[in-house]
């Protein structure tokens, strides 16, 4: 007799996607079920329906479920002709342009049965639903969705529900989500005066407050500064170009919905605002000869690039239409390209180091992201020039003894990539720096390089990204840090209250302009609120240290610094004080 495998966990989510859509027909008879997939952290089910849902429908619907389960058993797989499929889900559009669809691509069409419920599927469920723990799974949140993501069509219902293989796993997960919502960056990004949006900006479109904008400057500086003796120049491109550029580069192609278009107002010509700055920055390159000699050639700036994404797909920083870039492209010679890569990813590893974000194995892994060999066609260019890169990847990597691992079908169109993971402070994953190799885009522009021959040659391109998406770093880093950020990266460092703004108050200013002086951003806070209320509100900032100066501290020029890491209160004099800091950041 042949044993059962136990089912996998997406085995389990897609399961329990049909077990949602089947109570949702029984619960409203209005319904049209539309698709249902697996997701990362459960499933989720898109229903068409007159009646509006809200949060409170959600348990309804999840009793519904834990009463129809322990009536399923097995899927049962039956093939069936196209009419027949029709006919059997006769009044759903949805179904019906679905059925129609695989019938084109001339696929068998399948329906799944299990209890009283049939679906239209492509397979992939639990050998037994007795798999399923009762309170494995718990259904999340409603949202809103277009159907097939498309604005023109239909809005749909989508249920997004949670599921683990176990009760623990479910309630460790829902512990995170509860701790996440206290991380919130767009909660704490107002909190902390770090950004804000604007309905008549419009959305997607961030504004930067002086305290945000120096957190962006503080990140682009850092950066910089690692990289400093690695050659890179920095460069200047404007923000709009004409389409013949992406045309050339295959970005048209690829990308051409979601190109922001502009047109001039008195000639007509019509431009694109630039989603990417790589195609630009070839053209710098193509402005000259170059010799081998000249090589590597590294050109970075921080710059911000647009793209019309969905509204219903905007989501604080984290998706916007206004995106800085701290970009770098590097051309060179296929010798160089392996130490180049190698550059990058000390980079990388000095970057989050210092944000405390890269440690052992379980802090981070990298994914070497190939191409998929079962559609070769998604991909351009020669196919020895792509083993070649994949190669050199894979070298790069074990070199620098770095945890990566292969995956394939996750390389760009025009090469392979080093894609770094890490884990924030809830255990997430997070997809942050980048270093890309690139075979395509040289030779569609014709960039050559003169060799040690005399022979024209093509360069290889390098695309690097350490912070990748400044808003979408910020987002991540402000939730990984609750908003309480490394000394090095805090808006302001150290907040100094006067006990009494008129007695003290000069003392105060004295010690503020010193510690600037040496170096550190420094507040001072001598209004006329207590000094319980002025404490209280260096604390809701998170400034990481307050110090507070009263008759004893002007007396005696000793002082004590209030903050997260300080465990012993100690008196110190400015000199000392300063020391300690420099220490802490360095």
């Amino acid at each position: 007799m042949k044993q059962e495998l136990p089912s996998t966990l997406e085995e389990k989510r897609h399961s329990l996607a049909h077990l949602l859509a089947s109570a949702i027909l029984e619960l409203y008879s209005n319904a049209q079920i539309t698709l249902g997939p697996a997701i990362d952290t459960g499933f989720y089910y898109d229903i068409f329906l007159s009646t509006t849902l809200s949060e409170k429908d959600l348990g309804i619907i999840q009793k519904r479920m834990e009463k129809l389960l322990p009536t399923w058993e097995s899927f049962i797989e039956k093939k069936v002709a196209p009419n027949e499929a029709r006919e059997f889900f006769e009044g759903n559009p949805f179904k019906q342009e679905l059925i129609n669809e695989i019938e084109l691509r001339g696929e068998d069409i399948t329906l799944y049965t299990s209890g009283n419920f049939t679906d239209l599927c492509r397979g992939g469920h639990v050998s037994s639903m007795k798999e399923i723990q009762k309170n494995s799974f718990k259904l999340h949140r409603i949202a809103g969705a277009y159907w097939r993501g498309d604005e023109k069509n239909p809005m749909l219902t989508r249920i997004y529900g949670l599921a683990f293989d176990t009760a623990e796993e479910l309630s460790e997960h829902l512990t995170m989500l509860e701790e996440a919502e206290k991380r919130d960056h767009r909660k704490l990004g107002k909190e902390l005066d770090l950004f804000t949006f604007s309905e008549l900006v419009g959305p997607g479109l961030p504004l930067f407050t002086p305290r945000g904008t120096l957190l962006r400057d503080l990140i682009v500086h850092k950066i910089q500064t690692i990289q400093s003796g690695l050659g890179y120049q920095r460069v200047s491109i404007p923000h709009i170009t004409k389409s013949d550029l992406y045309k050339t580069s295959g970005h048209w192609e690829k990308f051409g919905a979601e190109l922001m278009r502009v047109t001039g107002g008195q000639t007509g010509d019509e431009f694109v605002m630039k989603p990417m700055n790589c195609p630009h920055h070839t053209q710098i390159y193509a402005s000259r000869m170059r010799s081998y000699r000249d090589l590597p050639i590294r050109y970075m700036e921080s710059t911000m690039v647009y793209r019309d994404e969905q509204a219903g797909e905007l989501l604080g920083l984290s998706r916007v239409r206004s995106i800085t870039q701290d970009d770098g492209h590097v051309f060179c010679t296929p010798e160089q390209v392996l130490q180049e890569v190698r550059n990058v990813i000390h980079v990388v590893r000095e970057f989050y180091t210092a944000l405390g974000m890269w440690g052992d194995e379980n802090s981070y892994w990298v994914s070497l992201s190939v191409r998929d060999p079962k559609t070769p066609e998604k991909y351009l260019g020669d196919n020895d020039r792509w083993n070649k890169a994949e190669q050199i990847l894979e070298e790069a990597a074990t070199l620098e003894k770095i945890n990566f691992r292969q995956v394939e079908g996750e390389a760009t169109f025009y090469g392979p990539k080093l894609d770094f993971q890490f884990y924030d402070a809830i255990k997430r994953e997070r997809q942050l720096a980048t270093v890309q190799i690139d075979m395509v885009m040289p030779v569609r522009f014709g960039l050559e390089y003169t060799n040690s021959e005399g022979q024209k040659e093509t360069p290889i391109m390098i695309h690097r990204a350490i912070a990748g998406s400044l808003e979408r770093f910020l987002a991540i880093i402000i939730e990984h840090f609750a908003g309480h950020f490394p000394l090095w990266l805090a808006p302001t460092q150290v907040t100094i209250l006067p006990v009494s703004p008129e007695i003290h108050g000069d003392h105060a200013q004295n010690i503020a302009h010193t510690l600037s002086q040496a170096g550190f951003r420094v507040e001072t806070l001598n209004d006329n609120d207590s000094l319980g209320k002025r404490i209280r509100r260096s604390k809701l900032m998170k400034i990481p240290y307050i110090l507070v100066v009263g008759d004893s501290e002007v007396i005696e020029k000793m002082y004590t610094l209030e903050g997260r890491s300080e465990n012993k209160k100690e008196k110190r004099n400015l000199a000392e004080l300063i020391e300690r800091l420099k220490n802490e950041i360095q």
